[in-house]
C-alpha cells in the first residue's frame, strides 16, 4: 500500500512539475550596443501583446533597430526605427491590453502607440521610473494608458546607462540619441 501511495505521489509531483514548467513565463535577451537586458514576459496578463512581440522577436525584426527616443526620468523607446530614423514597416496594429492589472512601474516593458489606443505594432518602451499616469484608468481614448507586458529581470544598469546618453533632434524626431543605441538582437532565452 505504501509503495502504491509513493508511486501515485511521485506521479502527481511529476505532473505538477510538468505543468509548472509549461506555464513559465518566456524570457528575452535584448542585446544592445551598450550591454544586455533580460526581460520576463507575461502572456497570462497580456496574451495578444506578448504573442505579437514574440512574433517580431522570432522573425528577427528588431535586429539592427535602435532605441530612438530616450528621456531621462521617464523611459527609453525602441523597436521601430533604424539609426537613420527610418521607420521599419511592421504588421497590423494589435488590440490594447492595458486593463490587465500590470502597472507602468520602473523596469516594466510596455507597448508604444499613437493617440489611438489600438495602434501598437512593434515599438516598445522600458519605464525608467514609476509612471502612474501611463496606467489604465478607463475604457476611453484618454483612459486606456499603455499596455505593460513584461519586466526587466537583469540589466537595469544597462537601461539606466542608455537613459544617460546625449540626445538631440533628428528631423522632426526629438530626444534621439546622438550616438545610436543599437538593438543588435532580441532572442527568446530559456
Amino acid at each position: 500500500m505504501k509503495k502504491i501511495f509513493a508511486v501515485i505521489l511521485f506521479a502527481v509531483l511529476m505532473t505538477a512539475g510538468a505543468v509548472q514548467a509549461q506555464t513559465k513565463n518566456p524570457k528575452v535577451l535584448i542585446d544592445t550596443s551598450m550591454g544586455q537586458i533580460e526581460a520576463e514576459l507575461y502572456p497570462d496578463k497580456a496574451p495578444v501583446t506578448v504573442t505579437n512581440f514574440l512574433e517580431y522577436v522570432n522573425n528577427k525584426f528588431y535586429d539592427g533597430l535602435v532605441f530612438h527616443r530616450v528621456i531621462p526620468g521617464f523611459m527609453i523607446q525602441g523597436g521601430g526605427m533604424n539609426s537613420d530614423m527610418q521607420e521599419k514597416a511592421g504588421r497590423s496594429p494589435i488590440q490594447i491590453e492595458s486593463d490587465n492589472g500590470l502597472k507602468n512601474y520602473r523596469g516594466t516593458l510596455a507597448m508604444a502607440r499613437t493617440s489611438d489606443p489600438n495602434s501598437a505594432t512593434s515599438q516598445f518602451f522600458i519605464n525608467l521610473v514609476d509612471n502612474p499616469f501611463l496606467n489604465f484608468k478607463a475604457k476611453s481614448t484618454a483612459g486606456y494608458g499603455y499596455a505593460v507586458f513584461g519586466k526587466v529581470t537583469k540589466g537595469m544598469d544597462v537601461v539606466d546607462k542608455i537613459a544617460q546618453v546625449k540626445t538631440g533632434n533628428k528631423g522632426f524626431h526629438e530626444n534621439v540619441p546622438l550616438t545610436p543605441v543599437i538593438i543588435k538582437s532580441i532572442r527568446v532565452i530559456k
